[in-house]
């Protein structure tokens, strides 16, 4: 890690931090016993890589976490297409699978009040 302190035309002072180390995201929650909670099927998620992002992104807004799994070959089709043409599995830890469902299924409404 990189420590650097820079002053900007206004004459403050910025202390930045830099890191090749990926911000963590939410941890996956324990059991009463220490161990970690099963993890439970949340929803196949097919079509482009912006549904894919949506999905795996408003999880994590809401701290929860998840793991993904690319299902027939996905990982393949992840490296050569950008994105898994068959889709991705996303699970979440079985104590917070009501809320993951709850979030993804959300209604989006509009300034007008009605949803869209």
């Amino acid at each position: 890690m990189i420590n650097k302190t820079l002053t900007n035309r206004k004459g403050m002072v910025n202390n930045m931090e830099w890191s090749f180390k990926k911000p963590e995201g939410p941890h996956w929650p324990k059991d009463e016993n220490g161990e970690p909670v099963a993890p439970a099927y949340l929803k196949h998620i097919s079509g482009g890589p912006l549904d894919l992002e949506v999905a795996v992104n408003l999880l994590e807004a809401y701290g929860i976490p998840h793991v993904s799994e690319y299902p027939n070959n996905g990982q393949f089709g992840k490296l050569i297409f950008g994105h898994p043409p068959s889709g991705m599995e996303i699970f979440v830890p079985e104590t917070m699978l009501e809320d993951a469902q709850n979030i993804l299924s959300a209604k989006v409404i509009e300034e007008d009040g009605e949803p869209e």
